[in-house]
């Protein structure tokens, strides 16, 4: 096998994908500060009537703000509504139109996942699309929750900003206006120039039926039986593409995801899926650093998430290229990778994006809780498919879902200026607001629920007959599989690992009950962070005031996300890719 570092040609594709990210952050970062500001901007002459109209028709006054309880409870009942009006459609999908196949209504544990999933911005699938869900169940019911809990996180993390920038008052905005704002001015045109691109890609938009097809070449299934046809589905599959992508949804149109050729059918058009995975998410760091008049603070933030994430990517291609020790060990197979050899472990890879595409991918997918992916994440090499398993350990905090990632690395800011204030003895303070024991408590809230459902959900899962049931990889990587699966949900995710049976009434339940707690009681908390922020007055800067926009606090803050969020699954992880490594390393 080869053993050198990393291909030139690696360097270079990932050089030219961040470096697009740095240089949109800042023009769409600015242009989000500014729909939120309510500044003048140039889309609110053509959508500013249906802005107006959406708050007569629901009776919403637009210059009354909430203090955070209300604004919290908005976000609940909102949310609410949107898994009812789901699961109805869901569980009567075979009684409504645009369902030309004829597809059967979901059973009750299948339908309760899926609504719980889409409006916790997770996503998390346990179906095959193309043969679960009709055309109308994918718009209006997937796509318009795709838009709607993708604004819902940009709406608290800008009422978490808005927390921490007042002073002396109450209120933190207008959920129901940030919502609309978000969908009318952000994801709407942002998806619709994305559908268009995609689709000149070959990306199908269409509402046909599915096609029969004859194969040029049959052939005999596991069993002995002959396959002489195939079935080629269709489907609005671009629109609903882009919002998944552009809002971390990522649940897919197909079961194969961003792998199959009429979701994601050329290099360009898998470029352009990556760059809308984390380009919300990084522009948001931006967006911060203008709300908050200390652009520097955005830039710090999205530095500390850049140390982070970028050496995991690298170390993932890295192991992905250096090929599977077990498959080497066959004379003809080839796993060399250079410039001139494509090699590497290929396995579960589509060919048209590589090793580099593919997990590059894979890292930005967990990184940003969107979840979609373009290669089968159980076929990598065990160190391989660590790499998105620590990002979902870490939580939404490396970039996360739009909006949640950076309320969720906020939090870790707040924990981080505490530490530091008690190791120097003065009273902890961020962007002039004191720090005290309720937003610490209220932070310990947000970042321990996700944990402990994920380890409690873990332990249900290797200790019961119906958890073990679903498992067909033995040792190792059937843990690993379970493991990744409760991770993704409570990170509000949605990407699997595959090879683990989800689909049943044991796994449904228990998943969508730890994606409604994994988001719920951190966006609640956190709300409650921004009310109590917003109360009180601004201390002025001394010259003993701890600065947090400099290298010194970037780097603490990443030691608190790395000891906080990846040693509390040390032990788990060590039985998992880490046990699984030195077991193939040792044949």
């Amino acid at each position: 096998m080869n053993h050198s570092f990393i291909s030139s040609n690696s360097i270079v594709q990932c050089l030219l994908f961040w470096g697009i990210i740095l240089a949109l952050v800042k023009p769409l970062g600015s242009y989000i500060a500014r729909v939120y500001n309510d500044q003048c901007i140039f889309l609110e002459s053509i959508l500013g009537p249906l802005e107006d109209f959406s708050y007569r028709i629901a009776k919403i006054d637009p210059s009354k703000e909430m203090v955070w309880h209300q604004y919290a409870t908005a976000v609940v009942l909102s949310s609410f509504g949107g898994f009812l009006f789901l699961f109805l459609i869901l569980r009567f999908q075979a009684y409504l139109p645009l369902n030309p196949e004829h597809f059967p209504n979901l059973t009750n544990d299948l339908a309760f996942n899926t609504a719980a999933s889409f409006i916790t911005n997770t996503c998390w699938v346990s179906y095959s699309g193309e043969s679960t869900l009709s055309y109308l169940s994918q718009m209006l019911g997937l796509t318009v929750q795709c838009f709607l809990s993708a604004s819902m996180g940009m709406a608290v993390a800008i009422a978490l900003i808005r927390g921490i920038v007042r002073k002396n008052s109450k209120h933190i905005g207008n959920f129901w206006v940030d919502w609309v704002r978000g969908n009318l001015y952000i994801l709407l045109p942002l998806s619709l120039i994305l559908a268009i691109a995609l689709g000149s890609q070959g990306v199908i938009q269409n509402f046909n039926s599915y096609i029969s097809a004859t194969l040029i070449a049959p052939f005999q299934d596991a069993v002995g039986n002959s396959i002489s046809t195939q079935t080629i589905p269709g489907g609005p599959v671009a629109s609903q593409v882009a919002i998944m992508q552009l809002g971390s949804a990522g649940g897919g149109f197909f079961n194969t995801n961003a792998a199959h050729p009429f979701a994601n059918p050329t290099p360009f058009s898998n470029f352009l899926q990556m760059l809308a995975l984390i380009l919300i998410p990084a522009a948001l760091c931006y967006t911060f650093g203008v709300m908050a008049n200390d652009k520097r603070q955005g830039w710090a933030i999205l530095l500390a998430m850049s140390l982070i994430y970028l050496p995991l990517c690298v170390f993932g291609i890295y192991k992905e290229q250096q090929g599977n020790t077990l498959l080497s060990t066959l004379a003809s197979l080839d796993q060399t990778y250079n410039d001139e050899n494509p090699g590497g472990n290929l396995e579960g890879k589509e060919l048209r994006f590589g090793i580099v595409n593919s997990t590059l991918w894979s890292s930005t997918t967990t990184a940003t809780a969107n979840g979609s992916v373009n290669a089968m994440l159980d076929s990598y090499t065990p160190l391989g498919g660590l790499v998105p398993l620590i990002f979902l350990l870490l939580g939404e905090v490396i970039f996360g879902g739009v909006g949640a990632g950076l309320y969720g690395i906020l939090i870790f800011i707040l924990v981080t200026v505490f530490v530091a204030g008690l190791m120097v003895g003065r009273t902890p303070e961020f962007l002039g607001k004191k720090i005290q024991s309720y937003e610490i408590k209220m932070t310990s809230i947000a970042i321990f629920v996700p944990i402990m459902m994920l380890l409690f959900g873990s332990a249900i899962c290797v200790l019961s007959k119906s958890g073990l049931a679903s498992v067909f990889n033995p040792q190792a990587q059937g843990f690993t599989e379970i493991l990744y699966a409760l991770a993704s949900c409570a990170g509000n995710n949605g990407s699997a690992f595959a090879g683990l049976d989800a689909n049943t009434p044991f796994y449904n339940t228990l998943l969508a009950m730890i994606m409604l707690f994994s988001r719920f009681w951190v966006m609640i908390p956190i709300l409650a962070i921004a009310g109590a922020l917003a109360e009180k007055n601004v201390t002025p800067y001394t010259s003993g005031t701890l600065s947090t926009n400099n290298l010194l606090f970037i780097l603490l803050l990443i030691g608190i996300i790395v000891l906080v969020g990846l040693l509390t699954y040390f032990p788990a992880i060590m039985l998992a890719p880490i046990s699984e490594y030195f077991h193939m390393e040792m044949k």
